[in-house]
Formats: C-alpha cells, sequence, structure tokens
C-alpha cells in the first residue's frame, strides 16, 4: 500500500473521539496481514518488533479526531485530493502521523534493530487520554517515547500542562438600595478584584516555551440585577511549564487571592525532556534540526509519567481543529523517513551515549 492510499484509508473512516472502532478494526486487520502480532484493549491497538532484551522505544499517535467544525468546503469525513494535498477530517490531527509511523514501523520490521520498537495507536486523546492513560501498564517498561503529532517535524522537548482553577468569591446578599447601610458585600466586585490580580500575575520564562500568562476564561455571578450578589464564580486557565507544580501553583493562587480557590483539573502535566537525553538528540539528528523547540499545546505526552519523550511529526499544529484540514504527500514522506531514521539512532545512543 503506497503512503498516499494509506493515508486516504486512514481519513476516509471516520474515528471521532469514542467512535474509533471501525478505524480500530481496520487498522488491526491490516496490521495482522502486515504479519504483526497486534494486541487491542478498546479502540486502543499495539504491537512490537525488533529485538527484547535492550532498549524499548514507544512511537505513539493517537485514532480519534474533534468533530467537525463548521465551513468545512465539502463533506469532512470524504476525503479528496488537491493535488499532493489531502483535504479531510484528521488528515493533520493526527492520520498523517499515524500513517508515517506505520510506514516507518512496516519497513524496520524488516531490519536488525538494536532494541524494542513499541507501537501504540490510541484512543481519546482528543477528549482526555483515556486511552494511552490506561495502557502504559501492558506495554511493559519503556526507555524513551515519541509522541507523533503535527510540528512540521520541528522536534518538541518541552510541552506545557493545563491547571484549571475554579474561584468563588463569597458576598453578603442585600437590597441593592441598601447596600451601603448594610454593608452588604458585593461577590462581583471581590471577584472582580482577583482577576484584575490574575491579569497582572507573572510567571518565570521557560528557555523553550516562553513566557505565559492565567487567562479567566468564564465568570457567573448574581441571580437579580436588584439583589447584590453573595457568589460569583470564575475559571482560571493556567498552562504550565515543567518545571511548575500545579499543587504549589494552586496554593500560590489562594494566598493571593480573596476567593476560595479549588483546582478543577490538574492532569495534564507538563513535560520537558533534557536536551541531551538520546531521545531528543536521535530526534534531532533524524529531522536534520539543529536543536529542540517547545509546544505550547497538550498531547499524550502528559500521560507518559516519567519516561522521556518528544513530540514531534508531519504536519502543522495551526491547522488542526479548523475546516479543511490537509496534508501534503510530502510531508507525510518526510514523516515517515524521520522515525525510520529516528529508531535506530536512539537504539545506538543508547549503547553510546
Amino acid at each position: 500500500m503506497s503512503p498516499a492510499e494509506l493515508l486516504t484509508l486512514l481519513v476516509g473512516t471516520p474515528s471521532v473521539s469514542g467512535e474509533e472502532g471501525l478505524l480500530a478494526d481496520l487498522l488491526q486487520n491490516l496490521l495482522a496481514g502486515q504479519g504483526l502480532d497486534v494486541q487491542r484493549q478498546g479502540h486502543n491497538l499495539w504491537f512490537t518488533f525488533g529485538r527484547k532484551g535492550g532498549a524499548r522505544l514507544l512511537l505513539n499517535s493517537h485514532l480519534d479526531t474533534v468533530p467537525p467544525c463548521a465551513g468545512w468546503e465539502g463533506d469532512p469525513f470524504t476525503p479528496v485530493w488537491h493535488g499532493s494535498r489531502l483535504q479531510g477530517l484528521g488528515a493533520n490531527d493526527a492520520k498523517g502521523c499515524v500513517a508515517a509511523i506505520l510506514l516507518a514501523a512496516f519497513e524496520l520490521s524488516k531490519q536488525e534493530l538494536g532494541g524494542e520498537v513499541v507501537v501504540a495507536l490510541t484512543a481519546e486523546e482528543e477528549t482526555g487520554g483515556d486511552g494511552i492513560a490506561t495502557l502504559l501498564d501492558q506495554l511493559g517498561p519503556l526507555d524513551g517515547a515519541v509522541v507523533g503529532e503535527p510540528t512540521g517535524l520541528r522536534v518538541c522537548a518541552a510541552q506545557r500542562g493545563l491547571l484549571v482553577l475554579k474561584c468563588t468569591a463569597r458576598g453578603q446578599s442585600g437590597h441593592v438600595a441598601h447596600a451601603q447601610m448594610l454593608g452588604a458585600e458585593n461577590a462581583i466586585h471581590k471577584a472582580a478584584r482577583d482577576i484584575a490580580k490574575v491579569a497582572a500575575m507573572d510567571f518565570p520564562a521557560h528557555p523553550l516555551l516562553g513566557t505565559q500568562k492565567a487567562q479567566v476564561t468564564q465568570i457567573q455571578g448574581g441571580l437579580r440585577r436588584n439583589q447584590v450578589p453573595d457568589a460569583c464564580e470564575f475559571f482560571i486557565d493556567l498552562r504550565t511549564g515543567p518545571e511548575q507544580d500545579h499543587e504549589a501553583l494552586a496554593a500560590d493562587f489562594q494566598r493571593q487571592l480573596e476567593s476560595e480557590v479549588a483546582v478543577h483539573s490538574r492532569r495534564y502535566l507538563p513535560k520537558g525532556t533534557d536536551p541531551s537525553h538520546p531521545i531528543v538528540r536521535a530526534a534531532l539528528q533524524a529531522a536534520g534540526k539543529a536543536g529542540p523547540v517547545g509546544s505550547g499545546t497538550t498531547s499524550d505526552w502528559a500521560f507518559l509519567g516519567d519516561i522521556p519523550a518528544v513530540k514531534a511529526g508531519p504536519g502543522d499544529t495551526f491547522r488542526s481543529h479548523r475546516p479543511n484540514e490537509y496534508l501534503t504527500l510530502p510531508e507525510l514522506e518526510a514523516g515517515a523517513a524521520f522515525y525510520a531514521a529516528l529508531v535506530p539512532a536512539f537504539f545506538k545512543m543508547q549503547v553510546q551515549p
């Protein structure tokens, strides 16, 4: 099967998060036909090849897509080639990476390798990582990982995490006409003071990720127009860096704000890998890049624990989750070559750092 045929097959098989079964069935049969021993849990697939007993490297990408947004030209579930460009839902995020990993795996599985490769194609990445997070204990020990996401083959050695805080300002209700006489405390005014503090907060810059600002993304308060509000809730979204601890950050927000602060979500942990680690050096060598970059978006890397990892793959992150998403054939072929070069380089560097 040619690279173009494989990508067309993947994109032409709908797999919105939670509905990846049809694509998982197709790939399970396809991989078995290649002589690979495919394991399956739910809509997650994985297989191994290479030399057992040596270093073990994970190649991971996700099968699921977001639902189609408005603005598509034609049916988003029907792949259409425009010259060397394939348009269709998931072509860029991340079925191009899946196709590139599989093309590399087909080639590498016929070679003598210095270690063992684990390929995991997982579900529900777009809705919270319940694919790879439920699979790790079955994959065995891993010495490195590559997470396939559209980065233009730039090697991401750091990835932001996500901390969401729910803040509740408490006040005292009363009739607006009597608010000053009663001394009623306006919860929205209290929340506004805190929101101004949040907007003014500064956080240390990361060498690959740069600076960050906390953002208030939702606010709700008040029951009636003539009643002093006794409660106001707002949410803070902070994209964190590898050096930042989510629990410590939440405690620091609580010290600085008048409102009650509760952690709403902290499971997307920030990640970073030492640029001198073999997985980073092997990826840079395979990509022909001078140095790593950082990524502001989350991915399944957030759930890989302490496994040294990078994020890299064909495509462009700015095409993701947008109408008329596409991937070009040269990008796909370059992605397959990248993964195929990275694997032996990693095993060699594990032996000779």
